[in-house]
């Protein structure tokens, strides 16, 4: 049967078997659509491919977890492509809310001494044991394991807004700790 009359629930599990070709024709479909949805809220064609790629990449990894009796396919992954796009929008809102010598940091050179990378290390490490257990067990799952804050709070068998609320908080706690000159020298010392 060619991919062209294939309905796309078909296609999303051919995508699951490892089809390469109906993941194509499913991006023949909905590509420059997709592209639509991403660029207007991103409003940077960039930005917008980068979303509508890494919805494509989320749907070949993905497919198979597409349930039929939710929807429709079109819908699904014209989802995922807007989810990608309001994220790519939250993290340059919060990329523009660093202070702005975090935003144009030097970078680290071998000429820098190894006291300041061991006082770095020292205060950041000061800075996590400040976290409860709890948050650092988000933060834990979030950054060393990759998971997503819905995937922490199945593992956890917390609510959503639990992780959520821990997240913020730890980052909350080590931002502050880590622009507090004083803690940063207690800490080194």
């Amino acid at each position: 049967m060619a991919d062209s009359t294939r309905d796309d629930s078909d296609l999303l599990r051919a995508c699951s078997r490892g089809d390469e070709q109906a993941l194509g024709s499913l991006y023949d479909r909905y590509g420059k659509l997709a592209y639509g949805v991403a660029l207007r809220v991103l409003r940077d064609a960039a930005l917008a491919e980068d979303a509508v790629h890494d919805a494509f990449l989320n749907v070949w990894r993905h497919a198979g977890t597409f349930d039929r009796s939710r929807g429709q396919a079109s819908t699904w992954i014209l989802t995922l492509v807007h989810r990608r796009a309001v994220d790519l929008v939250r993290r340059q809102q919060r990329f523009n809310a660093l202070p702005a010598e975090l935003k144009t940091a030097a970078p680290v050179t071998a000429a820098s001494s190894m006291d300041d990378d061991v006082a770095r290390r020292v205060a950041v490490q000061a800075a996590l044991r400040t976290l409860s257990s709890e948050e650092r067990d988000v933060l834990d799952l979030a950054y060393w394991s990759g998971l997503t804050q819905a995937q922490i709070a199945t593992a956890l068998e917390i609510p959503l807004g639990t992780v959520k609320s821990r997240t913020f908080s730890a980052l909350s706690k080590l931002r502050d700790a880590l622009r507090d000159p004083t803690y940063l020298t207690a800490a080194s010392c």
